[in-house]
């Protein structure tokens, strides 16, 4: 906790000396008095708060290094911005300390605001800026998804889920079928055309704002299979929709992405198929990460949403007969009476 407040103590600094610049540049005058409240958290070891004073507001990110770096978040904010998207404006950074001075895009995620009435509205603006970005060449130096970042994503679910939170261990049988389940897995991801991947394209990350949506939590962007984005969308960790709706949903941005010349698949059946099985491959390692979060970092709260990937997992086994295995080994998981 005093490593906390002292490091709260050296951003109040940085940003008091930061604003103090912006406002001068800018022609605003003196910098009023203001306020520096708790904006969000998030699953990482990231903080944000807001600083508000004389009717303006910006956002500040606190990303610690080591464990976080900022870096990369400037980076993929300019490429993103050069494609028309909606992200924060950098007022301010000291990626040594890990402190960014940004634009406030809204208090309001979509997840704050969607409901079944609007749902179609917002996830039009969705859609229309991640076709934005995935028209983006290729030419940013981003990492690839690859089959040692695929394969390191499925292990956390082994790792995490099973052994550290059920308490279980694969017998011989079942970690034969679970390394040709993940490789059936990977071999879809990377057959697939590749585009830019935000890799957490949700509600949550998502703020309602003019112009709409802005785009937030890009850090970990990398080139990836297309059906990766939109995919993620529609199968969020904190709600989920109806499968009819999200079919419609999925069929809407495949035309639209033929239309706008994004290499999504030529037929809607193969399309669909891969948005199944990528789904799959990231519900697993989402499961993994819920578990780690919990037992490596002290946050249980995020495992209350692991039945809702199971379910979205459970819906793909029922339509996809060539991952009978994967519906196998997980009800070889099941509690036994």
């Amino acid at each position: 906790m005093q490593e906390a407040d002292a490091r709260f103590e050296t951003l109040s600094r940085w940003l008091a000396a930061n604003l103090s610049q912006l406002f001068a540049a800018k022609g605003w005058g003196d910098v009023p008095p203001g306020q520096l409240s708790a904006a969000s958290s998030d699953a990482s070891f990231r903080r944000y708060f807001r600083w508000e004073g004389g009717g303006r507001s910006f956002v500040v990110m606190d990303a610690p290094p080591p464990q976080e770096n900022c870096q990369p978040f400037v980076d993929i904010c300019a490429w993103l911005a050069s494609s028309g998207v909606h992200v924060p404006t950098i007022h301010a950074q000291d990626i040594a300390q890990g402190f960014l001075l940004l634009s406030d895009m809204g208090r309001h995620t979509y997840l704050d605001v969607i409901d079944e009435h609007n749902a179609d509205a917002l996830f039009a603006d969705a859609i229309q800026a991640l076709l934005a970005y995935q028209c983006l060449p290729l030419t940013a130096p981003l990492p690839s998804y690859d089959t040692a970042l695929l394969r390191r994503e499925l292990e956390l679910f082994p790792e995490w889920y099973v052994r550290r939170h059920l308490g279980l261990t694969f017998d011989a049988e079942q970690q034969a079928a679970w390394e040709r389940i993940s490789q059936l897995l990977i071999d879809s991801a990377l057959a697939q055309p590749q585009v830019l991947v935000h890799r957490d394209f949700m509600p949550r990350n998502l703020m309602r704002s003019e112009p709409n949506p802005g785009v937030l939590d890009f850090q970990d962007a990398v080139h990836g299979p297309v059906t990766y984005d939109i995919t993620c969308l529609f199968k969020d960790a904190f709600l989920s929709w109806p499968e009819e709706r999200v079919l419609g949903w999925l069929t809407g941005y495949w035309e639209a992405a033929r239309a706008r010349g994004i290499p999504v698949q030529a037929q809607l059946d193969d399309f669909l198929r891969a948005s199944d099985l990528m789904g799959v491959q990231r519900h697993l390692k989402v499961i993994g990460i819920f578990a780690r979060i919990c037992h490596r970092d002290g946050k249980p709260r995020y495992l209350a949403d692991v039945p809702r990937f199971f379910d979205y997992i459970r819906a793909v086994l029922a339509r996809r007969p060539e991952l009978a295995e994967l519906s196998a080994l997980l009800g070889s998981l099941e509690p036994r009476p």
